[in-house]
């Protein structure tokens, strides 16, 4: 795969000085289009071998555009905090938001390659993270970001001579380090499962560049020129990138479905719902409180139609669970900071740390619930929302995560009694809406989307939880009691 960039390209310098001059001005005025029109971010991943001249180049491109829109997150090996939160929490967090630019110097290429080579994962594993990437640069180039992708090689002899060149010039020998040379020795290694990597991540929507890197000025011009065209290219061309990413949606030919099918009229007598109600409040209370789960996270999703009871059950819940052990995450329109990011980016910086716990009041589900139902969103937007919620969800549970969500579902009735309650009831009365009253006049394109919802993400190891939520008390038990079930089966390894 390397053999194109083994060719000894050569830049002279008159050439290159020429040519900088015009590249400079063109990604000035690039960027500056990128900033006003604001329609998309642009990650420019910048891997490599050592000594390959990855951060020149980084500095390079600093100097040719303005600093003050661009950013560069930098990795090594993980924090003790990061190392508490799932494997691409550290990346989620720096995206750069839409009209910016970030170049990573490291990836979440890194850490992976560094495993492989060290035998800390075999084959299986690198390949499941490899799926895991692409799946993750799908979801983001589908939301509009441009990814560009540079590989810096250099051949074992190249890697030798440039570490030298390094060392004799003392305004650089800082950067050769006894781990440089070091990791002369894994160069064979570290081709051979780069290699590997590179093939498997050759995506239409995030190809890999490989840049033959032995000659300064060849490598910061080739670099500069693909980042150009690659910008002026979406920028006449602004429309986004679809790619398939789900099957369309079944119909039934009767009306039975997952909703319909719920007994509604499941009630509980209140003496036996105080016993059940703090017995599990107990059980629960003990549960998050046990050595097994500081290395764990629970992340509990509430979805549910309007009145059906969220804030009651949650409350209930959050009564056995000391205070600074959770945190409530309530979920609205997005705000602008927000919307410039992908849309999972709002839920992905609350995902919780070993030991705690995150409950989401309306969470993700949204994209294919209200933005669906309300046209915020375009079809293929919500129909690859789908595939893109349950890799999500299961890269949370692959890290430790415990994921549970909860549908509370109450009848078309019921519903109206509860809104004229609370216009009635001056303490409920800040509950009900005027956007209430227009999702009711929805409520059967919201009944197909919920049981679409539950269809495509119901799935074997995340299952969809239904609470029957017509009898407040039956509903609150039934969440508690499927929270202890399922955590202590959890924490037992079951």
């Amino acid at each position: 795969m390397f053999e194109a960039a083994e060719l000894g390209h050569t830049i002279d310098k008159k050439t290159f000085k020429a040519e900088v001059q015009k590249l400079r001005e063109a990604l000035l005025e690039a960027q500056f289009e990128l900033r006003e029109k604001g329609k998309f971010q642009v990650i420019i991943l910048i891997s490599g071998v050592n000594g390959a001249g990855k951060g020149e180049t980084i500095n390079e491109l600093y100097g040719w555009m303005d600093p003050r829109y661009l950013s560069t997150p930098a990795f090594a090996a993980p924090t003790e905090e990061e190392a508490a939160h799932p494997f691409m929490w550290r990346f989620w967090q720096v995206l750069p938001p839409k009209g910016r630019i970030g170049i990573f110097s490291g990836s979440w290429y890194s850490m992976p390659i560094h495993r492989r080579i060290t035998g800390e994962i075999d084959q299986a594993l690198l390949d499941q993270r490899i799926e895991q990437i692409n799946r993750f640069e799908g979801m983001l180039a589908n939301e509009g970001a441009l990814i560009l992708k540079f590989w810096f090689h250099l051949t074992k002899e190249g890697q030798k001579k440039r570490f030298r060149a390094l060392e004799k010039d003392p305004r650089t020998a800082w950067r050769v380090t006894k781990a440089s040379w070091d990791s002369l020795k894994t160069h064979d290694k570290f081709q051979e499962v780069a290699s590997h990597l590179l093939r498997l991540t050759n995506t239409p929507w995030a190809p890999w560049i490989v840049v033959e890197s032995a000659d300064d000025r060849y490598r910061s011009l080739t670099v500069g020129k693909m980042v150009l065209d690659a910008l002026q290219k979406r920028l006449a061309n602004p429309q986004e990138l679809e790619y398939p990413v789900a099957p369309p949606l079944s119909r039934k030919i009767d009306k039975l479905d997952v909703l319909t099918a719920l007994d509604l009229d499941q009630a509980l007598e209140r003496k036996v719902y105080q016993l059940r109600l703090a017995r599990a409040q107990g059980q629960l209370s003990e549960l998050v409180r046990a050595p097994e789960f500081r290395k764990r996270s629970l992340i509990l999703v509430f979805e549910g139609a309007d009145a059906a009871g969220k804030g009651g059950s949650i409350r209930r819940l959050v009564s056995a669970i000391d205070a600074r052990q959770y945190q409530i995450v309530p979920i609205a329109a997005p705000t602008q900071e927000e919307l410039a990011q992908p849309y999972l980016w709002r839920f992905w910086r609350h995902v919780p740390k070993v030991g705690r716990v995150t409950i989401f009041d309306r969470s993700w589900y949204g994209r294919v619930l209200v933005e669906r139902v309300e046209g915020f969103c375009s079809e293929p937007d919500w129909l690859r929302a789908y595939a893109e919620i349950n890799d999500f969800e299961h890269e949370l549970r692959g890290d430790g995560a415990i994921i549970l969500k909860f549908w509370l579902q109450i009848s078309k009735e019921e519903q109206l009694r509860r809104f004229q309650e609370r216009e009635n009831t001056a303490f409920k009365r800040y509950k009900i809406t005027d956007e209430d009253w227009r999702n009711r006049e929805k409520w059967d394109a919201y009944h197909q989307a919920v049981c679409d919802m539950v269809e495509r993400t119901s799935t074997g190891l995340i299952p969809w939880t239904l609470v029957e939520a017509n009898d407040k008390s039956f509903a609150r038990v039934k969440v508690l009691e499927t929270v202890c079930e399922r955590l202590e089966a959890a924490l037992k390894g079951k």
